[in-house]
């Protein structure tokens, strides 16, 4: 027995995927972090190439990952108790971290109690599997991340039991809202905080507003459910994400520490009551490893640190980095999408040109992201740049400079 018929197979796959415009491109290796020194932030440098990098696709909104509290509050809990658990949680896997991160994050979030996961990813799919049952109908926002349509796809509910509403329409989540059979029980509406792609945000204060009005139609109610994973520590007045800058919170909020905490996990936020049932019946909680001490620890710390001066102090300096960088593409009469989120969008609206701007700014020691057809529209093609608390005023002025010089 081999695998040679089968590689021959996956490797037509492979070939269409090219075909398509669909297929990764080899991962680049980052090998060294340079620290950052005078007015410039920290570069990075990769295996096979001499050039120092500024990061502007990281999600590290905070640049938490190497803050010495955050990496001795790892180092000390490894110590205590090794680097992994040994053990699913029901099964004495458990430790006072995984228990401290996720009173520490409930409360964080203004929500009662929470549930950690390995992944954003995961837990909405938990979420799904825990919620779902054969008189369960969601709707999702047409622009929800693969992490929430997967879940939806594996909730096991007919696709009559499903609606999608166009982006941030509240004409159209009304139809979605009209459309459920009266006999459904329980009604999901579930969508982004912030928009990944473009920076954008979802109004959770319409949205809630909106699902009120149908939410006696229903023995079990509309239950509004975020995924604000780029929101989270990077967005509001105090970095608690969405619900701060709409000044109103779902009933159930999905996070990362992967991103504005710079660490590693995913969580569930909500009643008490919501987050037993997950504890008892999410696949995706109950039959995998939990985080490592470690990533705990470092994401307590996060927390601690996002809720304090410091955490405030980076927090002014992200949004007036953003400030910078959006003001500098509207003085170069760049196309954007307006917003106060880190995630910047240039739209280029077109495949070759987007391709030579990222192979540019390449060139430049700028690493970006370039968004094409079929992963956009024809005529969206974009490039999406992330702004960090770690970019200096340097740093941004470079960039722009760069794009200015761009033919």
């Amino acid at each position: 027995m081999s695998t040679v018929k089968l590689d021959h197979s996956l490797m037509q796959e492979l070939d269409l995927l090219k075909q398509e415009g669909r297929a990764k491109p080899p991962e680049r290796i980052i090998d060294h972090y340079i620290p950052p020194k005078e007015e410039y932030g920290p570069r990075y440098t990769l295996v096979g190439n001499d050039h120092e990098f500024i990061r502007l696709n990281s999600n590290s909104y905070l640049s938490l990952s190497h803050h010495p509290e955050l990496m001795a509050a790892a180092d000390k809990a490894t110590h205590e108790f090794g680097v992994g658990p040994g053990a699913v949680r029901f099964i004495d896997g458990t430790f006072t971290y995984h228990a401290g991160l996720e009173r520490r994050v409930a409360a964080f979030v203004g929500k009662p109690s929470a549930k950690i996961f390995n992944s954003a990813y995961t837990a909405n799919c938990g979420l799904a599997l825990s919620l779902s049952h054969k008189k369960t109908h969601w709707i999702g926002d047409q622009l929800n991340h693969n992490s929430i349509i997967r879940a939806m796809r594996i909730s096991n509910i007919p696709r009559a039991n499903k609606g999608i509403f166009k982006h941030n329409d509240m004409t159209d989540l009304k139809r979605c809202l009209e459309e459920v059979r009266p006999d459904m029980e329980r009604v999901i509406v579930i969508f982004d905080g912030i928009f990944s792609m473009r920076g954008d945000y979802a109004p959770i204060d319409k949205i809630n507003a909106l699902c009120q009005d149908y939410d006696s139609k229903f023995k079990d109610g509309v239950i509004t459910v975020v995924d604000d994973s780029h929101g989270i520590g990077a967005y509001g007045d105090t970095g608690r994400g969405t619900s701060d800058f709409c000044g109103a919170s779902p009933d159930i909020i999905i996070g990362t520490f992967g991103k504005a905490f710079g660490v590693n996990g995913g969580f569930i936020a909500g009643s008490p009551t919501l987050i037993e049932s997950v504890r008892q019946t999410a696949d995706t909680y109950i039959y995998t490893n939990p985080l490592s001490v470690a990533d705990c620890a470092a994401a307590i710390k996060a927390i601690d640190i996002c809720d304090s001066d410091t955490g405030l102090s980076l927090l002014k300096n992200l949004k007036e980095r953003t400030l910078q960088f959006r003001q500098g593409l509207e003085r170069l009469g760049k196309e954007s999408i307006p917003g106060p989120h880190p995630v910047v969008p240039v739209l280029v609206r077109d495949t070759q040109k987007t391709h030579e701007l990222v192979a540019y700014l390449f060139d430049q020691g700028i690493l970006v992201v370039g968004l094409t057809f079929p992963v956009v529209p024809r005529g969206d093609e974009t490039i999406r740049c992330q702004i960090n608390a770690c970019h200096t005023a340097a740093d941004i002025a470079y960039v722009i400079d760069c794009l200015n010089n761009f033919e």
